[in-house]
């Protein structure tokens, strides 16, 4: 993000309408996951005491934010309010979708339980299905000892096609390994192939069909492959941010907003 191109300027713009602001940060990360997790002890694991909290806009629900720096980069860390799934049934989960589809932060992280995974995976998938710049903290890895779990990261990796890091957040094992992980996302110098529902032939031929329709309501909007999805599922929220146009709404403001930065640029560049 740190680069002044046009999709830096529309990703800034959206993310300092959520309330972030990027300051002397060059790297965005979200911090994901479900409830009682070990996500906010991984959080202070990172941010220390370069942390602050406050609430969403418009929201009663709490954000806080942090910095870390690493490889001599400096992120910036969105902690997201946990959640199960991204179907924007609550707040807390209407946030996170909007956060990791409008805000696009370089890395999200999700922490998953390494005594749970199987119920973790939900939100797993639905993220990889809105972005692949991901990376799994497999965390608790010494509770799944202590109850004789025996969690394989290489095969998870595999399978899920991202980076799946075994920690201890509590302790602070594993977190090197993370954030090597994290940089190479964030990087490109790691590739990431993440695994997505692929459906029959018949919803297959429904996606391909729906795609341009989307990118035609709302030209410029993110990842037509994921709404046309979440219409498919009968996401009734999708569907009405589509039917009312609330959708290109957001498309235009993100482009007016990208408009405000180039000229802001500009200036500076003059000077």
């Amino acid at each position: 993000m740190s680069a002044h191109n046009c999709e830096s300027c529309v990703v800034v713009a959206e993310l300092e309408r959520m309330g972030v602001k990027l300051d002397r940060f060059e790297r965005v990360v979200a911090l994901a996951g479900n409830p009682n997790t070990g996500k906010s002890t991984l959080f202070n694991a990172l941010t220390g005491l370069k942390q602050h909290t406050g609430n969403w806009p418009g929201k009663t629900v709490s954000r806080a934010e942090g910095g870390f720096e690493f490889n001599k980069v400096r992120y910036k860390l969105v902690d997201l309010p946990g959640t199960y799934s991204l179907l924007s049934a609550s707040s807390d989960e209407e946030i996170a979708r909007d956060f990791l589809l409008f805000g696009r932060p370089d890395v999200t992280v999700i922490v998953v339980d390494a005594t749970a995974l199987e119920r973790n995976l939900n939100l797993v998938l639905q993220v990889l299905e809105i972005t692949d710049r991901v990376v799994v903290a497999v965390n608790l890895m010494d509770e799944a000892k202590r109850k004789g779990i025996e969690v394989d990261s290489r095969s998870l990796s595999k399978d899920l096609g991202v980076p799946a890091i075994p920690v201890v957040a509590r302790t602070g094992e594993g977190i090197h390994a993370l954030l090597e992980a994290v940089d190479g996302v964030a990087s490109g110098a790691i590739e990431t192939k993440p695994m997505r529902v692929k459906g029959t032939p018949e919803f297959q031929r429904a996606v391909a069909e729906l795609v341009p329709l989307i990118d035609e309501a709302a030209p410029g909007g993110p990842n037509a492959r994921w709404i046309a999805i979440r219409l498919l599922d009968g996401d009734a929220q999708v569907e009405e941010a589509l039917r009312t146009g609330r959708l290109a709404t957001l498309t235009d403001r993100q482009q007016q907003s990208a408009q405000r930065f180039s000229r802001k640029i500009a200036l500076e560049g003059a000077q």
